[in-house]
């Protein structure tokens, strides 16, 4: 019995270690509908349109930090959005100095 219980001990000590670890870095999910937050990130249309080379603005990276990573994850991982180079997307965490994580990117 006393074996039992010590296997049961460490395998949900293991379980939630794998699901301490496995949601790290995820912060809450977004409330946001998908169009909502493409309305939200509309100052940012310059800084994503292909080929830009124009930095996002001010109300740009005010509109990002507003909206949070996990709804501008949303947006990069949707169905795809005409005049938007999602890499670019993708960028304008680090463009606007913002503490993100990284989106997973869903293929």
């Amino acid at each position: 019995m006393k074996l039992f219980k010590s296997k049961a001990l460490w395998f949900f000590l293991v379980l939630f270690c794998i699901i301490i670890l496995g949601t790290k870095g995820q912060s809450t999910p977004c409330t946001s509908t998908f169009f909502s937050a493409l309305v939200q990130l509309l100052p940012c249309r310059t800084a994503v349109a292909p080929f830009s080379r124009i930095p996002p603005t001010d109300a740009c990276c005010n509109a990002v930090m507003a909206l949070g990573q996990p709804c501008l994850c949303l947006l990069v991982n949707g169905p795809p959005i005409s005049g938007v180079d999602r890499s670019m997307a993708l960028q304008l965490p680090d463009k606007c100095t913002t503490n993100f994580e990284p989106c997973d990117i869903m293929k």
